[in-house]
């Protein structure tokens, strides 16, 4: 995919964002990392989850993962993620590229909390190899979540 549409979607909101392009790839969060030249939590990756015939995200910092029990507690049932297809169907992003903007399909959206350690934090734009730098703040105004979540624990190697 492309970022034109979260261009498109910043347009709708007047608001000029400046979007990052890279020469490499950002699929990853240690790609993206190394691409910006910042630590791996300053990532917001975006998750894409399926609660029966739908899909909904959950937007984290890039050095946590999905906990299932604070996941469970939270949505009362077990977390499964969309496979590559649906991700594209439902969120018109390629893995690699999902973002919370610019969506195919209005979808709900959960902040974690853990986004909340990171003054700004750098979420992708719909394609493999760019990034936008937002505040929280900015990532909530852009994203209107459901409601911040605290669904992460940290990675342990």
């Amino acid at each position: 995919m492309s970022i034109e549409p979260v261009k498109a979607f910043f347009k709708t909101l007047d608001q000029d964002y400046p979007i990052l392009e890279f020469d490499q790839s950002s699929a990853t969060v240690e790609l993206a990392a190394q691409a910006l030249g910042v630590i791996p939590g300053r990532i917001a990756k975006t998750l894409s989850l399926k609660k029966d015939e739908t899909a909904f995200l959950i937007v984290t910092a890039g050095d946590v993962k999905l906990d299932n029990q604070k996941f469970k507690a939270e949505f009362g049932f077990k977390a499964k993620f969309l496979s590559p297809e649906e991700v594209l169907h439902f969120t018109g992003h390629e893995i690699g590229g999902v973002c919370p903007f610019g969506l195919k399909e209005k979808l709900d959206i959960y902040l974690d909390v853990s986004l909340q350690n990171f003054t700004t934090v750098f979420p992708a734009c719909g394609s493999r190899n760019s990034a936008v730098e937002l505040t929280f703040e900015e990532l909530e105004l852009l994203t209107l979540p459901v409601k911040w979540i605290d669904v992460c624990k940290m990675k342990t190697e």
